[in-house]
């Protein structure tokens, strides 16, 4: 289980950076476009779509997806979360058994409330399904700045082996085996940063954002070990350290999305993960009787249910309780 050859399928920002920063790794490493046009364009140009001046590293191959994915032995699929069922569909015909499918997206499936390692294992059967995750910018990623993340996968011979491939000097990856953990905490994270966004959109302050971070991690906690995780895969990058990161900074999505709601323009934000995610979070919070009202109030918002004082007022009209 060495993993010499490692296929990326999504060519956007994400799957761009994964693919130059495992190829310096000395990998041999196939970008392979959703799209034929996506691919003539990519390789013409050499650089990526989605982060312009990013060249595309010379060793990569590109081609669209589908047959030259066969010859290779792990491949990542890079792809919005909703979209991965069409992916991995789409990949399914390609694979030898057994073959690790890695999902590097952070969501919930809709309407089924399936994570994504689920969705791979019902729409490509020969797979070995896989989670990448954790507190990464592409942007920084795709210019060789220091990273580490969390890969888990069921079996801890194919996790080591994976992240021996995947790991350089630039990209650490700690391996696991709570898949579950490693998935509640990038889907959830992407729902508390767009509280966060909205928080410092409004301009409610700093010590309301250190609130509404803590307390939106407790949450995140609750309901991870609800469904199965370990406390130390959510206090671990995947989750803890992906909530740091997305909570504090412009550059992710989720956040960016959230301080143009917080200003009541959402229209100008490009449209974030953690909006398909918000509703679908809710909804298996309270099959599980999980109390999650940060949550709560963002798909509320979202949803046009409530505006964002009335939210905030909610939150903090809450009956007093020991913290916990």
């Amino acid at each position: 289980m060495a993993f010499e050859r490692i296929a990326v399928v999504g060519a956007g920002a994400w799957g761009t950076a994964l693919a130059n920063v495992i190829a310096r790794a000395g990998r041999t490493v196939l970008l392979a476009a959703r799209h034929r046009a996506a691919a003539d364009v990519l390789a013409k140009t050499r650089e990526s779509l989605r982060l312009p001046g990013v060249q595309i590293d010379k060793r990569i191959d590109i081609a669209p997806a589908g047959g030259e994915l066969a010859g290779y032995e792990a491949i990542l699929l890079a792809v919005p979360s909703q979209e991965m069922r069409t992916a991995a569909g789409a990949i399914a015909p390609t694979l030898r058994a057994g073959t690790p499918v890695i999902a590097c997206a952070k969501g919930i499936e809709r309407g089924t409330h399936r994570f994504m390692t689920e969705v791979i294992a019902a729409a490509a059967p020969a797979a070995l399904p896989a989670i990448l995750s954790g507190p990464s910018f592409a942007a920084e990623v795709a210019h060789g700045l220091p990273a580490a993340v969390t890969l888990a996968a069921g079996d801890e011979t194919v996790a080591v082996a994976l992240a021996r491939a995947l790991g350089s000097a630039a990209l650490r990856p700690y391996h696991s085996t709570d898949v579950r953990g490693v998935e509640i905490g990038g889907a959830a994270k992407n729902v508390l940063a767009i509280a966060a966004g909205i928080v410092a959109g409004r301009g409610l302050g700093a010590s309301a954002a250190a609130a509404l971070v803590t307390r939106g991690f407790a949450e995140l906690f609750r309901f991870g070990r609800a469904f199965g995780a370990r406390p130390e895969t959510l206090t671990g990058l995947s989750g803890l350290g992906d909530v740091i990161l997305t909570c504090s900074s412009a550059q992710s999505r989720n956040y960016s999305y959230g301080i143009a709601v917080g200003r009541g323009d959402p229209a100008k934000a490009v449209l974030a993960e953690g909006v398909f995610t918000a509703p679908v979070l809710v909804e298996m919070a309270k099959e599980k009787g999980v109390d999650m009202p940060i949550a709560t109030a963002v798909a509320d918002i979202l949803a046009g249910r409530a505006s964002v004082d009335e939210a905030v007022e909610a939150l903090l009209t809450r009956p007093f309780r020991a913290e916990g």
